[in-house]
């Protein structure tokens, strides 16, 4: 697992990209992603997944995902950025109640942009984004889950002030056997 450090983090990547000579605000824009955004947001996540080693693409199960994202409320913020009305960035953030933090932390997932549109500053833009969403809501924590293998995207974490834990992702797909029917029964 990778964490975010909020402390000046937030105000201090914002000031830098705005600083920084880039005209993000000129050539890309970045806003809420709508269901008329599937499709393209569909490809990117194939490209993610398909150096992701955990996980693998499928159109379909990405599209119902996404969906789910989009449509389901204010729990959840899922954005895209935009050249020319062209999706070339995605991130989402799904809140949830975190008993460390006593209150509500936030599961980044999905920050991908397309390869011709990286090393712009897209990926920061994005997680500016979504911290600036998380920030509103009064999120205490951000975190992530990152390939061990794709270095670049953990210089890039590294960069934006995320930092790693001592903790790792553990996975088991639901569907429980018969042998633990009734084993957390109250008494």
């Amino acid at each position: 697992c990778i964490h975010h450090q909020r402390t000046g983090i937030f105000i201090g990547r914002l000031h830098d990209l705005l600083e920084s000579g880039r005209s993000m605000a000129e050539s890309y824009s970045i806003r809420r992603a709508s269901v008329g955004d599937i499709e393209a947001m569909s490809e990117l996540l194939r490209l993610l997944f398909c150096i992701e080693q955990d996980f693998s693409p499928n159109l379909d199960r990405q599209r119902a995902g996404l969906k789910k994202l989009i449509v389901s409320g204010a729990h959840n913020c899922a954005l895209v950025a935009c050249r020319c009305e062209r999706v070339v960035g995605m991130c989402t953030a799904q809140a949830v109640i975190s008993t460390a933090e006593g209150g509500e932390a936030a599961l980044v997932e999905d920050l991908v942009v397309a390869p011709a549109f990286r090393g712009r500053g897209i990926g920061t833009a994005l997680l500016v984004h979504i911290e600036t969403w998380a920030v509103r809501r009064g999120i205490g924590r951000l975190q992530l889950q990152a390939d061990t293998s794709n270095d670049r995207a953990l210089a890039f974490y590294r960069l934006n002030g995320w930092i790693r834990t001592r903790l790792i992702c553990l996975r088991k797909r639901s569907g429980i056997s018969n042998q633990l029917t009734g084993v957390c029964h109250d008494t």
